[in-house]
Protein backbone atom coordinates (compact mmCIF):
# COMPACT_ATOMS: atom_id res chain seq x y z
CA UNK A 1 0.00 0.00 0.00
CA UNK A 2 3.00 2.31 0.51
CA UNK A 3 4.32 4.82 3.01
CA UNK A 4 1.87 6.72 5.19
CA UNK A 5 1.74 10.39 5.43
CA UNK A 6 3.43 11.46 8.56
CA UNK A 7 1.14 13.96 9.58
CA UNK A 8 -2.03 12.53 9.33
CA UNK A 9 -2.46 8.33 9.07
CA UNK A 10 -3.59 7.67 5.60
CA UNK A 11 -1.43 6.12 2.66
CA UNK A 12 0.31 9.06 0.62
CA UNK A 13 0.11 9.25 -3.21
CA UNK A 14 2.88 7.66 -6.01
CA UNK A 15 4.19 10.70 -5.80
CA UNK A 16 5.09 11.12 -1.76
CA UNK A 17 2.18 13.94 -1.22
CA UNK A 18 -0.43 13.71 0.99
CA UNK A 19 -3.00 15.48 0.58
CA UNK A 20 -5.84 14.49 2.45
CA UNK A 21 -5.76 15.43 6.46
CA UNK A 22 -3.81 18.42 7.96
CA UNK A 23 -2.31 18.14 11.48
CA UNK A 24 -4.56 16.92 14.53
CA UNK A 25 -6.13 19.65 16.90
CA UNK A 26 -6.06 19.79 20.10
CA UNK A 27 -9.51 18.86 21.85
CA UNK A 28 -11.47 20.28 24.99
CA UNK A 29 -13.93 17.64 27.35
CA UNK A 30 -16.52 19.73 27.82
CA UNK A 31 -19.98 20.07 29.44
CA UNK A 32 -22.45 21.08 27.04
CA UNK A 33 -25.42 23.76 28.46
CA UNK A 34 -28.50 21.92 28.12
CA UNK A 35 -32.11 23.92 28.11
CA UNK A 36 -34.21 20.83 27.03
CA UNK A 37 -35.83 18.85 29.55
CA UNK A 38 -34.90 15.25 28.08
CA UNK A 39 -31.42 16.12 27.74
CA UNK A 40 -28.47 13.89 30.33
CA UNK A 41 -27.68 16.36 33.31
CA UNK A 42 -23.94 17.63 32.78
CA UNK A 43 -23.77 16.66 29.35
CA UNK A 44 -19.93 15.78 28.60
CA UNK A 45 -18.72 16.14 24.90
CA UNK A 46 -15.33 17.11 23.30
CA UNK A 47 -14.83 20.08 21.49
CA UNK A 48 -12.87 21.13 18.68
CA UNK A 49 -11.81 25.12 18.07
CA UNK A 50 -9.92 25.63 15.00
CA UNK A 51 -6.51 27.78 14.89
CA UNK A 52 -7.26 29.91 12.47
CA UNK A 53 -9.22 33.35 12.64
CA UNK A 54 -13.18 33.02 13.49
CA UNK A 55 -16.48 32.71 13.45
CA UNK A 56 -16.18 29.54 12.00
CA UNK A 57 -19.25 26.87 10.39
CA UNK A 58 -19.85 24.24 12.86
CA UNK A 59 -20.42 20.43 12.67
CA UNK A 60 -21.93 18.26 15.26
CA UNK A 61 -20.59 14.42 15.51
CA UNK A 62 -22.39 11.48 16.59
CA UNK A 63 -20.26 8.66 17.81
CA UNK A 64 -20.20 5.42 16.70
CA UNK A 65 -21.94 2.64 19.15
CA UNK A 66 -18.98 2.28 21.13
CA UNK A 67 -19.09 4.99 22.29
CA UNK A 68 -16.14 8.36 22.06
CA UNK A 69 -12.99 6.36 21.47
CA UNK A 70 -9.69 7.56 20.19
CA UNK A 71 -11.06 6.86 17.17
CA UNK A 72 -13.86 9.56 17.41
CA UNK A 73 -11.94 12.01 18.88
CA UNK A 74 -9.61 11.76 15.88
CA UNK A 75 -12.94 12.65 13.35
CA UNK A 76 -13.33 15.45 15.63
CA UNK A 77 -9.56 16.49 15.33
CA UNK A 78 -9.50 16.13 11.64
CA UNK A 79 -13.14 18.45 10.86
CA UNK A 80 -11.59 21.08 13.79
CA UNK A 81 -8.09 20.85 11.49
CA UNK A 82 -10.29 21.65 8.42
CA UNK A 83 -11.73 24.75 9.80
CA UNK A 84 -15.26 24.07 11.48
CA UNK A 85 -16.06 24.04 14.85
CA UNK A 86 -17.08 21.00 16.12
CA UNK A 87 -18.59 19.33 19.29
CA UNK A 88 -19.17 15.78 19.81
CA UNK A 89 -21.71 15.27 22.84
CA UNK A 90 -21.22 11.67 24.46
CA UNK A 91 -24.98 10.11 24.67
CA UNK A 92 -23.36 7.90 27.20
CA UNK A 93 -23.24 10.33 29.72
CA UNK A 94 -25.81 9.31 31.91
CA UNK A 95 -24.40 5.63 32.64
CA UNK A 96 -22.05 4.86 30.12
CA UNK A 97 -21.87 2.21 27.68
CA UNK A 98 -23.01 -0.93 29.34
CA UNK A 99 -26.40 1.45 30.57
CA UNK A 100 -27.12 3.42 28.31
CA UNK A 101 -26.95 1.80 24.38
CA UNK A 102 -29.99 -0.10 24.63
CA UNK A 103 -31.66 2.97 25.42
CA UNK A 104 -29.85 5.24 22.66
CA UNK A 105 -30.36 2.69 19.91
CA UNK A 106 -34.22 2.28 20.90
CA UNK A 107 -34.27 6.25 20.76
CA UNK A 108 -32.82 5.94 17.41
CA UNK A 109 -35.61 3.88 16.04
CA UNK A 110 -38.37 5.30 17.35
CA UNK A 111 -37.39 8.97 16.60
CA UNK A 112 -37.87 10.13 20.21
CA UNK A 113 -35.71 10.17 23.56
CA UNK A 114 -32.37 11.29 25.53
CA UNK A 115 -30.58 10.91 22.85
CA UNK A 116 -32.14 12.71 20.17
CA UNK A 117 -32.09 15.87 23.08
CA UNK A 118 -28.27 15.37 23.84
CA UNK A 119 -27.38 15.85 19.80
CA UNK A 120 -30.40 19.01 19.53
CA UNK A 121 -28.57 20.33 23.05
CA UNK A 122 -24.90 20.11 21.43
CA UNK A 123 -26.62 22.11 17.97
CA UNK A 124 -27.96 25.22 19.95
CA UNK A 125 -24.78 25.32 22.08
CA UNK A 126 -23.37 25.76 18.88
CA UNK A 127 -26.11 28.26 17.60
CA UNK A 128 -25.46 30.41 20.53
CA UNK A 129 -21.63 31.07 20.24
CA UNK A 130 -20.47 34.00 18.68
CA UNK A 131 -18.02 32.18 17.23
CA UNK A 132 -19.94 30.46 14.61
CA UNK A 133 -21.34 31.61 11.31
CA UNK A 134 -24.17 30.35 11.28
CA UNK A 135 -23.57 27.49 8.86
CA UNK A 136 -23.95 24.12 10.68
CA UNK A 137 -23.40 19.94 9.67
CA UNK A 138 -23.89 17.12 11.14
CA UNK A 139 -21.67 13.71 10.65
CA UNK A 140 -22.57 10.01 12.24
CA UNK A 141 -20.49 7.10 11.83
CA UNK A 142 -22.68 3.89 12.81
CA UNK A 143 -24.86 4.04 15.51
CA UNK A 144 -24.19 7.75 14.99
CA UNK A 145 -24.59 7.21 11.29
CA UNK A 146 -28.33 6.39 12.10
CA UNK A 147 -28.87 9.39 13.68
CA UNK A 148 -27.08 11.92 11.39
CA UNK A 149 -29.67 10.15 8.63
CA UNK A 150 -32.43 11.10 10.42
CA UNK A 151 -31.58 14.57 11.78
CA UNK A 152 -31.02 15.57 8.64
CA UNK A 153 -34.62 15.45 7.73
CA UNK A 154 -35.57 18.41 9.84
CA UNK A 155 -37.21 20.45 7.18
CA UNK A 156 -34.85 21.70 4.87
CA UNK A 157 -36.63 23.12 2.67
CA UNK A 158 -38.96 25.25 5.44
CA UNK A 159 -37.92 27.52 7.57
CA UNK A 160 -37.21 25.12 10.20
CA UNK A 161 -33.89 23.90 8.82
CA UNK A 162 -31.41 22.64 11.67
CA UNK A 163 -28.46 21.19 9.73
CA UNK A 164 -27.50 22.70 5.76
CA UNK A 165 -25.14 19.53 5.49
CA UNK A 166 -25.51 15.78 6.54
CA UNK A 167 -22.85 12.88 6.46
CA UNK A 168 -23.68 9.34 7.00
CA UNK A 169 -21.17 6.96 7.40
CA UNK A 170 -22.61 2.88 7.65
CA UNK A 171 -25.38 4.07 9.25
CA UNK A 172 -28.69 2.22 9.54
CA UNK A 173 -31.59 2.74 7.91
CA UNK A 174 -35.10 3.73 8.93
CA UNK A 175 -37.56 0.39 8.17
CA UNK A 176 -39.75 3.38 6.27
CA UNK A 177 -37.83 5.69 4.46
CA UNK A 178 -40.05 8.44 3.98
CA UNK A 179 -39.21 9.97 6.79
CA UNK A 180 -35.80 11.36 5.02
CA UNK A 181 -37.82 13.56 2.86
CA UNK A 182 -37.51 17.18 3.23
CA UNK A 183 -33.59 16.26 4.25
CA UNK A 184 -30.46 18.75 3.70
CA UNK A 185 -27.68 17.97 1.29
CA UNK A 186 -26.26 14.21 2.35
CA UNK A 187 -23.16 12.62 1.47
CA UNK A 188 -23.06 8.97 2.83
CA UNK A 189 -20.60 6.20 2.49
CA UNK A 190 -21.22 2.67 3.00
CA UNK A 191 -18.98 -1.18 2.68
CA UNK A 192 -20.34 -3.21 0.48
CA UNK A 193 -19.19 -6.29 2.74
CA UNK A 194 -21.35 -4.71 5.93
CA UNK A 195 -23.60 -7.57 6.84
CA UNK A 196 -25.42 -4.76 9.13
CA UNK A 197 -26.77 -3.22 6.80
CA UNK A 198 -27.94 -4.79 3.13
CA UNK A 199 -28.24 -2.62 0.09
CA UNK A 200 -27.79 0.45 2.01
CA UNK A 201 -26.46 2.39 -0.81
CA UNK A 202 -28.66 1.42 -3.24
CA UNK A 203 -31.76 2.31 -1.29
CA UNK A 204 -30.41 5.41 -0.46
CA UNK A 205 -29.25 6.33 -3.41
CA UNK A 206 -32.90 5.00 -4.89
CA UNK A 207 -34.97 6.96 -2.41
CA UNK A 208 -32.89 10.53 -2.53
CA UNK A 209 -33.04 10.82 -6.54
CA UNK A 210 -36.68 10.01 -5.98
CA UNK A 211 -37.32 12.93 -3.23
CA UNK A 212 -34.93 15.34 -5.12
CA UNK A 213 -33.07 15.32 -2.53
CA UNK A 214 -29.07 16.78 -2.96
CA UNK A 215 -26.74 13.66 -2.50
CA UNK A 216 -23.77 11.64 -3.14
CA UNK A 217 -23.80 8.26 -2.03
CA UNK A 218 -20.88 5.70 -2.38
CA UNK A 219 -20.50 1.96 -1.71
CA UNK A 220 -17.05 0.21 -1.66
CA UNK A 221 -16.87 -2.97 -2.92
CA UNK A 222 -15.39 -5.81 0.04
CA UNK A 223 -15.56 -3.39 2.58
CA UNK A 224 -17.18 -3.64 5.55
CA UNK A 225 -18.54 -1.74 8.75
CA UNK A 226 -16.58 1.17 10.83
CA UNK A 227 -14.01 1.21 8.18
CA UNK A 228 -13.26 4.63 8.58
CA UNK A 229 -11.40 3.94 11.97
CA UNK A 230 -7.83 3.70 11.97
CA UNK A 231 -7.80 0.85 14.38
CA UNK A 232 -10.03 -1.66 15.63
CA UNK A 233 -12.57 -0.24 18.86
CA UNK A 234 -14.92 -2.10 21.18
CA UNK A 235 -14.01 -4.06 24.15
CA UNK A 236 -10.87 -6.06 23.73
CA UNK A 237 -12.94 -9.60 24.23
CA UNK A 238 -14.65 -8.84 21.47
CA UNK A 239 -12.61 -7.42 18.93
CA UNK A 240 -11.74 -11.32 17.53
CA UNK A 241 -15.11 -11.17 16.66
CA UNK A 242 -15.99 -7.57 15.22
CA UNK A 243 -12.83 -8.65 12.56
CA UNK A 244 -14.63 -12.20 11.72
CA UNK A 245 -18.12 -9.84 11.06
CA UNK A 246 -15.67 -7.83 9.07
CA UNK A 247 -16.02 -4.32 11.32
CA UNK A 248 -12.30 -3.66 10.60
CA UNK A 249 -10.54 -0.63 9.25
CA UNK A 250 -9.74 0.01 5.41
CA UNK A 251 -7.51 3.03 4.61
CA UNK A 252 -7.83 3.41 1.54
CA UNK A 253 -11.81 3.68 1.18
CA UNK A 254 -11.86 5.70 4.53
CA UNK A 255 -9.28 8.02 2.52
CA UNK A 256 -11.83 8.43 -0.19
CA UNK A 257 -14.60 9.02 2.22
CA UNK A 258 -13.24 11.89 3.93
CA UNK A 259 -11.75 13.12 0.48
CA UNK A 260 -15.27 13.04 -0.48
CA UNK A 261 -16.85 14.31 2.81
CA UNK A 262 -14.14 17.44 2.97
CA UNK A 263 -15.13 18.52 -0.52
CA UNK A 264 -19.39 17.96 0.56
CA UNK A 265 -19.19 20.05 3.48
CA UNK A 266 -16.86 22.81 1.61
CA UNK A 267 -19.67 23.41 -0.66
CA UNK A 268 -22.42 23.22 1.22
CA UNK A 269 -21.01 24.78 4.85
CA UNK A 270 -18.20 27.38 4.10
CA UNK A 271 -19.95 28.69 0.70
CA UNK A 272 -23.19 29.36 2.60
CA UNK A 273 -21.79 31.03 5.66
CA UNK A 274 -19.07 32.67 3.39
CA UNK A 275 -17.11 32.33 6.79
CA UNK A 276 -18.89 35.26 8.19
CA UNK A 277 -20.85 36.18 11.32
CA UNK A 278 -24.25 35.40 11.60
CA UNK A 279 -26.82 38.77 11.28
Amino acid sequence: MGPKCPTCRYYVDAGGICNNRPMPSTLQDITIPTALDEASPGLKGVLGIPDSLGPWPAVVVVHEAFGIEAEMRKQVAHLTSLGYLTVMPDLYTAGGFRKCIGVTARALRSGTGRAWADIESARLWLNQRDDFTGAIGIIGFCLGGGFALLAAASGYDTDETAYQAAAVNYGMLPADLDVIQHSCPVIASYGGSDRSIKNGAARLEAKYSELGVAHDVKEYPGVGHAFMNEKPVGPLALRPFLKIAGIAPNPEAAADAWERIDAFFGEHLRVNSAESPRP
